[in-house]
């Protein structure tokens, strides 16, 4: 496939994909597009050799599978992991912050590990997930929202009020990370009180519903500046998200290129959520949702007992969650041997001490594969006196026993508001993974 039509396509999903609710309903009409047909945990399965399928968890998680002509406990499963969440602020409930003139500020709470600074003087909107009031109690009704326009910023104090800002400043989420939206006169916050807050009526009028029917949300904050090429030869891409949406996307051209060609094993895209905080919710990678998935695909096609079991023995994952390019103004930050480059291909990652589920012989499955699919490849291990930590991989094998690697693509300022990543690289994962799914 062109670098051009991979880029379009990244981008496009990069801009759509603004939270993790955002970023399945974006894959989950691709896959509605390419026929795949949705199954639901809650109902029985009907599967069949050559079939399309996906599955969505919590309405942030998704695995969408094809089944292989083959005997699944031989031929196994082909998996390729990645996450649909990134770091970004998330909206408390009662969320508005009243102040002097009319000001309203947004209450948030941090998720997962960002770099707070590069959120400042940034254009920010808001989107997540709604539940509205449904048939019953048990069963609300849950819509996804992005307002799609910038509604807030949250400012930086001048240099005037702090000469020290260059030295160093520790910020405080509840005192310094509080978005603005805007001031407003006494008659319009009344009004904002009375319908629930500003941001219930925000959202009401996005959904074309009351106000009064929003029971809750979960909403985030996000940076509304668009996915675009940098670089004098236009070599970079940066967007907010690209960890990990830019792997997860990768993941998911992948099996959209290679839908039309059936292979003996079955191939699955699994994208986790919470990965950022641990993975330790339903739909997270410490979570049985997988091994589940994967289980009932062998009961389904009429494998049971130890034929799953077999099938897992049988089976290869590819973790893919970005890594850490090499920095020119940090050097001593770095391995002084296995520094990744932006442009110089996938990224093998590697630890000692079993943060990642990388070893020698899943390595080099991995390493062969590049081969096969004409691409570099490159090592990141941790600077020795750096404690690293870990992904999807190896998290996921408490749950799951296969064999796998863990890998991504180098990039600078990771958990930035706005990350970057080299054209290259994406190209080169893409083309990797069609090959491991060919």
């Amino acid at each position: 496939m062109a670098v051009e039509n991979i880029l379009a396509n990244l981008f496009g999903w990069l801009d759509e994909s603004t939270c993790n609710f955002m970023a399945v309903r974006t894959m989950r009409c691709l896959l509605d597009e390419m026929g795949f047909q949705r199954i639901s945990e809650s109902e029985s399965w009907s599967l069949a050799p050559g079939g399309k399928y996906y599955m969505i968890k919590n309405g942030t998680a998704l695995f969408a599978f094809m089944v292989g002509t083959g005997s699944v406990e031989t031929d196994g499963f082909r998996i390729i992991a990645a996450h649909s969440d990134s770091p970004c602020f998330k909206l408390k409930p009662n969320c508005e912050i009243y102040g002097d003139g009319g000001v309203v500020k947004l209450n948030v709470e941090k998720y997962g590990g960002a770099i707070l600074s590069t959120w400042f003087d940034r254009p920010l909107s808001i989107s997540g997930r709604v539940a509205l009031r449904g048939e019953d109690w048990l069963h609300p009704r849950e819509l996804t929202v992005d307002l799609r326009r910038p509604v807030a910023t949250i400012p930086n104090l001048a240099i005037h009020f702090n000469r020290q800002v260059n030295d160093g400043v520790k910020l405080s989420v509840q005192k310094d990370m509080l978005p603005v939206m805007g001031y407003f006169t006494p008659q319009e916050i009344e009004n904002h009180k009375k319908h629930g807050g500003l941001v219930r009526m925000l959202v009401a009028e996005e959904l074309h519903v009351r106000p009064e029917e929003i029971v809750d949300y979960e909403l985030c904050v996000y940076s509304a500046e668009k996915a675009e090429r940098v670089g004098v030869n236009g070599e970079f891409f940066q967007s907010g998200r690209i960890d990990d949406l830019s792997m997860a996307f990768a993941g998911l051209q992948a099996l959209v290129d290679e839908h039309e060609h059936s292979t003996l094993a079955t191939r699955v895209l699994a994208v986790f959520d919470n990965e950022e905080t641990g993975s330790g919710t339903k739909q997270g990678a410490a979570a049985p949702v997988l091994r589940n998935i994967l289980e009932r695909i062998c009961l389904e096609l009429g494998h049971g007992g130890e034929d799953f079991f077999r099938a897992l023995a049988n089976s290869f994952m590819i973790s893919a969650d970005d890594a850490h390019a090499w920095h020119p103004n940090y050097n001593e930050k770095y391995d002084p041997t296995n520094h990744p480059v932006m442009g110089g291909g996938p990224v093998v990652k590697i630890n000692a001490n079993c943060k990642y589920m990388t070893d020698s012989r899943a390595a080099a499955v991995f390493i062969e594969l590049c081969r096969a699919a004409g691409v570099p490849f490159q090592y990141f291990v941790n600077h020795s006196d750096n404690a690293g930590g870990s992904t999807l991989g190896n998290i996921s094998t408490s749950q799951l026993g296969v064999e796998g690697v863990d890998v991504g693509n180098a990039i600078w300022a990771m958990h930035s508001a706005r990350e970057t990543a080299a054209v290259q690289d994406q190209v080169a994962m893409v083309r990797v993974m069609r090959e491991f799914f060919r």
